[in-house]
């Protein structure tokens, strides 16, 4: 397959189990603003211009739901269902290995972050291509964060003016990150994002704003939060 050399392979994250959520089920199913959470992070994702091919990694008892949510969506690029491991960390490795031959670098997106735009995903795909270097979509850190021992006491307040909350998309070179990812199933390794891997690695990783509305949805206050920002995106 030729590949547009401004174009970008994303994958979606969704093979979680939302116990937070409290529902029981994967809480990108459960419904939101009248259609499962997950299809609005879909929808986005594919009226990106700058996104050629999409890996949805999910888990086989959801499979057959996350079938119709595409059925209905419609997408006019190729989308390809990816079994997905045990832990997050995981999911991302079976998805690595389910890219296209020839893809350079890869796009990578929670699917509980349903608030993500387009602009968003063409904003990080111009950012890593023209950059070159692995970055992660963040927003400031606007609280005062407190470091806490195991028993609960403080024992430091970091300068807030340094915080960014990592978000995603996060945005890497392939080859190196499926490096990492070996290296961390090698050692050992459990990190809550790939861009953590690079940390240790000590390769280079740069924040680009993504905004404070975009959420991720982990427990009901969070669907409450995404349903009224929706609300005011579609000005009602």
């Amino acid at each position: 397959m030729d590949l547009d050399p401004k174009s970008l392979h994303l994958l979606i994250v969704a093979a979680g189990s939302g116990r937070r959520m409290g529902q029981g089920r994967n809480k990108l199913l459960i419904p939101l603003e009248g259609r499962p959470l997950l299809a609005w992070t879909l929808e986005a994702a594919l009226g990106s211009a700058s996104i050629e091919w999409l890996g949805l990694v999910g888990q086989e008892c959801d499979r057959q739901e996350i079938h119709t949510i595409l059925q209905q969506l419609a997408p006019a690029k190729p989308v390809q269902w990816v079994q997905g491991g045990e832990t997050r960390q995981a999911s991302v490795a079976q998805g690595l290995a389910a890219l296209p031959a020839g893809a350079s670098h890869v796009l990578i997106h929670d699917g509980a972050r349903c608030l993500a735009t387009p602009e968003l995903f063409d904003r990080c795909a111009a950012a890593l291509l023209e950059g070159g270097q692995a970055l992660v979509a963040a927003t400031p850190v606007t609280d005062t964060i407190k470091q806490v021992d195991g028993q609960g006491l403080i024992q430091h307040t970091p300068d807030r003016a340094s915080l960014w909350a990592a978000q995603t998309p996060q945005g890497f070179p392939l080859e190196p990150l499926r490096q990492a990812h070996r290296q961390a199933l090698a050692a050992g390794w459990e990190v809550t994002d790939d861009a953590a891997l690079f940390e240790r690695l000590g390769l280079p990783v740069r924040v680009l704003d993504g905004g404070s509305g975009n959420l991720k949805v982990t427990n009901p206050l969070d669907l409450e939060l995404a349903a009224a920002l929706l609300r005011r995106r579609a000005g009602v």
